[in-house]
């Protein structure tokens, strides 16, 4: 076994970890803390009749393609909801996650078999790369796309690669390839509070807002 691997491995698992742990913690307050402390200006109009639950609604409403949207863009509705479902199946359901969860929080819950979870990483990392794809031949959202659209994608895209990679043993060193998976899961995490991959963590926030202003004002979200 490489010395410098195990020695990588050691400081991702340790120092890394409290690291990206603290940063995730901190960011994510901070962060929460702001967009709560705007505030929302007094609205002196009467409420809707129909505006009753609307924010509550629109959580899930906004989940479903808006009429015509799927057939407008294929490639972004039905590569989006499989990527970000398979984000979830393979980062809460793959066993060796689960495990690291209760070691952490003390809550565990059934995972799925690895080979399925493999699968469903391959499957994950090919919609990516459409979504990609889709995102650097559309001139809308080529012209739309800044540095750090590219830069959100790599690092979702980077945990899905190095663990599909350590996890089927496909390079010389499994032991630095398991270092560099950890390391770009910290990567991601230290990243989530400064970038739109924020939005894991306030979606549900910023669809109930949206709703409820539409429904105050008595249309459709």
């Amino acid at each position: 076994m490489n010395g410098g691997s195990m020695d990588f491995l050691l400081w991702v698992r340790g120092t890394g970890f409290n690291i990206a742990m603290v940063v995730l913690i901190v960011g994510v307050l901070v962060r929460l803390i702001e967009i709560l402390a705007l505030g929302r200006k007094a609205d002196l109009a009467p409420r809707r009749s129909d505006g009753k639950g609307s924010g509550w609604r629109t959580i899930f409403t906004r989940s479903i393609p808006p009429p015509g949207m799927l057939k407008a863009s294929p490639v972004t509705y039905i590569a989006g909801y499989i990527f970000h479902l398979g984000l979830f199946i393979v980062v809460f359901l793959f066993v060796p996650h689960i495990l690291l969860i209760k070691d952490l929080l003390g809550i565990s819950w059934p995972g799925l078999p690895s080979a399925l979870v493999d699968a469903v990483t391959v499957i994950t990392l090919i919609t990516m790369v459409a979504v990609l794809a889709n995102r650097l031949t559309d001139p809308v959202k080529r012209f739309l796309s800044g540095f750090e659209d590219y830069l959100v994608w790599a690092l979702t895209a980077l945990p899905l690669l190095t663990g599909y990679l350590a996890f089927n043993h496909l390079t010389p060193d499994y032991t630095f390839m398991l270092a560099l998976h950890i390391l770009s899961v910290q990567l991601l995490l230290v990243a989530l509070p400064f970038t739109k991959l924020m939005h894991a963590i306030t979606f549900v926030l910023a669809r109930w807002y949206t709703g409820d202003i539409f429904g105050r004002k008595g249309v459709a979200s």
